[in-house]
């Protein structure tokens, strides 16, 4: 018995060690670019969903608003109804409200990791500014539902499909976990951000948009467990968490993967690079909030490594947009190389882009800061 205990001890000391280790090498690795960005972001001022509102939204003030990106007008009926061109976006949509999501998110986690890099409170403080005007002043704080996602014009005011624009937030909570662990956020504020993502929750596990997010078969059912999951584990709630683990286990992977490791149904996109990774980034993001080791997820990564590592060698169609932009530092390789240990994934991580400009890839890569990850 004693042999036993000295062998868990080592094991958890050594997996600690490990934990500890790849921090600094990542914080050695992306410091002077993160505290670079933080020091522009400390002169940032909030800019919440009440800063912009579009005519053709349903919604009020405070409700999040955002328009399909593949719907566009039809030259046949000007006045009509919008019509799909799969794969491209139309510029002209309203995008505000997504954009300043986006925007949250990267300024808060950036705060909240250089907070952890230099312990300055500063950063924290600004992080938590931005946090409140979101979350808690009555003037400027969203809506915890997404009503209004993802409309078309002269269609729908809203749809299931919209959801997938509240992934942005997931970093967002990972911040407000770590924020809260080191007793930075002030027990009023706390209770109220927590009670906005429980409210969220609640909507998204219970209304037709959020129940047909949930059964899509693509990367949208895939980004409901991941959202669902992040929120969950923030306000601690073990029932979703149990049911999203489970859904993840026994309905994601085993629907969505081919035995080669691939996803057939975002390979069938009309962008099927930039859907393969971000599909498989959610994928890598839930198995690293739950621990999951599963063989047949090192296989997905194993399929698609190659192609990061030469995207040349890819046998599919190109994708009809943002082609050239991709591959960046997918989380799937740092995640990956936690789970597996495979040191080349880490490695081709180590050498994309960290800090992407491009819009349309910062919008499909929700897990930016990695040090927030494995703090």
């Amino acid at each position: 018995m004693k042999k036993l205990t000295t062998l868990i001890l080592l094991i958890l000391s050594t997996h600690a060690f490990g934990q500890t280790s790849l921090f600094k090498d990542i914080s050695s690795l992306l410091k002077k670019d993160i505290l670079a960005e933080a020091k522009i972001n400390l002169k940032e001022k909030p800019i919440t969903v009440t800063n912009f509102h579009s005519e053709r939204s349903a919604g009020g003030k405070h409700d999040f608003f955002s328009e399909g990106d593949y719907w566009w007008p039809d030259s046949l009926h000007p006045n009509g109804p919008y019509i799909q061109r799969d794969g491209l976006t139309n510029p002209d949509n309203f995008t505000a409200h997504r954009k300043s999501m986006i925007r949250f998110s990267k300024i808060v986690a950036n705060q909240t990791s250089a907070y952890l890099l230099t312990g300055n409170t500063i950063y924290a403080n600004q992080a938590i500014k931005h946090l409140k005007a979101w979350f808690v002043d009555t003037s400027s704080k969203m809506n915890p539902s997404l009503l209004y996602a993802q409309a078309i014009k002269g269609k729908v005011t809203g749809r299931g499909i919209g959801i997938i624009d509240m992934i942005q937030m997931i970093e967002v909570a990972k911040s407000i976990e770590i924020l809260e662990k080191h007793h930075l956020i002030n027990q009023p504020d706390s209770k109220l951000i927590q009670e906005w993502f429980k409210n969220y929750l609640s909507w998204v596990t219970t209304h037709p948009y959020g129940i047909d997010e949930r059964e899509a078969k693509n990367n949208h059912g895939t980004c409901w467990v991941m959202q669902v999951s992040a929120f969950a584990q923030l306000i601690n709630d073990t029932t979703l968490l149990n049911y999203c683990k489970e859904r993840f286990n026994n309905v994601i992977i085993p629907n969505q993967m081919d035995q080669n490791g691939a996803f057939p149904l975002e390979l069938k996109r009309t962008k099927p690079y930039g859907y393969s990774l971000f599909n498989l980034d959610a994928v890598m993001t839930i198995a690293h909030m739950y621990k999951i080791t599963d063989p047949y997820l090192k296989k997905s990564i194993e399929f698609m490594y190659p192609f990061i590592a030469d995207k040349k060698n890819w046998p599919y169609p190109k994708d009809v947009m943002y082609w050239d932009e991709w591959p960046v530092a997918s989380p799937l390789l740092l995640f990956g190389f936690q789970s597996y240990g495979e040191t080349k994934w880490l490695n081709a991580w180590k050498h994309l882009n960290h800090f992407p400009e491009n819009e349309e890839v910062i919008r499909n890569l929700p897990i930016r800061n990695p040090l927030i990850w494995i703090e």
